[in-house]
């Protein structure tokens, strides 16, 4: 399993989720799922994580988002970048 993991802040969530959602560029168009966290103090501010079969799917969707230039439209905290899981814990 691998994540492309991207930190962000947004002008305004609403506009963004929708484009997000549209995946106008594919960049999620090989994904398993994503999880969109927003941050308690400032709604704004986003860790988003998309999940991948594998680290190719991954790398490959970090590179089509990077060339979309849709990140030119938001602050970026870190990333975009591809991690393998190590492990998940559920209780």
């Amino acid at each position: 399993m691998a994540h492309m993991m991207t930190r962000i802040k947004v002008e305004d969530y609403d506009v963004w989720k929708q484009m997000f959602d549209s995946d106008q560029f594919g960049v999620r168009k090989s994904a398993k799922g994503h999880r969109i966290l927003r941050s308690v103090e400032d709604p704004n501010e986003l860790s988003v994580s998309v999940e991948f079969s594998s680290t190719d799917d991954a790398n490959a969707a970090r590179e089509r988002l990077l060339a979309s230039g849709v990140l030119d439209r938001v602050t970026i905290k870190s990333g975009p970048a591809v991690a393998e899981e190590a492990e998940t814990l559920v209780f």
